[in-house]
């Protein structure tokens, strides 16, 4: 028997590092009776066959787990979003922001392709900048042309194992090719007709980044709140928790009760308009969303 972590996931296959050596392992047929997928990140003890190959016996207990992506025992979120090409979404951002956190993982949100900005871009992306700032975010601005705040995103990388997810198209291949050029990581155009990215990376692999493991997933741009309740959705914004404490009743969801703090404080400006915006779209959603049996 031997401990190791799977890194790469594909067909069927699971690529565990144990030792400095990867094996190509199988899991045994008790995880499909169990309904557990085995995902990369997962801590295995697994059972050499040959000098490359074996099964996967047991699986650690995890400390969280995704679904899209398909990945476990994250630290932390490397939340890519272009300024441009395609534009920056806040509420794509707030949604992987909701996502993350409920999982425990520490979100670091990077603006990709600050080189293409022009004047009234550069501005409203400043703006967004100092919003998530001040709210707590750490944000960092990159470009993988001028390599301008690469060595900001590799100190955070360092002996620690990331995700970095986002839009397709915004970036994240090209980010980590600047960091590691040897990795050749395919790289996609923006498609004209639809606006947004073309997927270029097809599965998830953690891969050895600046002294830390991160791993490079598929482009993706629906995330769903499935997992979470109306009452747990307000502690993923952490400005309202200033504000939280001040309302009327205990409980409150922050969307239509008397006298309270977080209308109040959105309303006067404290609070980003946009954000406690789409805080109410994601209540809409998810009070309209079919249970499940």
């Amino acid at each position: 028997m031997a401990e190791g972590q799977i890194m790469k996931a594909l067909s069927g296959f699971y690529y565990v590092l144990s030792e400095g050596r990867v094996f190509q392992c199988r899991g045994r047929g008790v995880f499909r009776k169990q309904k557990v997928t085995p995902l990369v990140g997962d801590r295995v003890i697994f059972q050499a066959t040959s000098e490359t190959e074996g099964y996967i016996l047991e699986i650690a207990e995890r400390q969280n787990e995704l679904v899209r992506p398909p990945i476990a025992n994250v630290e932390q979120a490397i939340l890519v979003f272009s300024a441009v090409q395609p534009d920056f979404s806040a509420k794509l951002l707030d949604r992987f922001l909701v996502l993350v956190e409920s999982k425990n993982i520490t979100p670091i949100i990077v603006i990709s392709k600050t080189d293409l900005l022009d004047g009234e871009t550069k501005e409203t992306i400043a703006r967004y900048v100092r919003d998530y700032r001040c709210i707590g975010y750490e944000v960092i601005e990159t470009s993988a042309v001028t390599k301008g705040g690469l060595d900001e995103l590799a100190a955070r990388l360092r002996g620690r194992v990331s995700v970095v997810a986002g839009q397709s198209g915004v970036g994240k291949s090209s980010l980590l090719n600047a960091l590691r050029p040897d990795l050749r990581l395919k790289t996609g155009d923006i498609s004209s007709h639809l606006g947004r990215g073309r997927h270029t990376t097809r599965h998830v692999e953690l891969l050895e980044v600046a002294g830390g493991l991160v791993a490079d997933t598929p482009g993706f741009s629906a995330l769903e709140f499935d997992h979470l309740t109306l009452d747990e959705l307000p502690h993923y914004f952490p400005e309202f928790r200033v504000y939280g404490a001040d309302c009327k009743f205990r409980g409150c969801l922050h969307v239509a009760e008397p006298k309270c703090a977080v209308r109040e404080a959105a309303a006067a400006g404290d609070i980003a308009p946009y954000r406690y915006d789409h805080y109410l779209s994601f209540i809409s959603e998810m009070k309209e969303r079919k249970p499940r049996y």
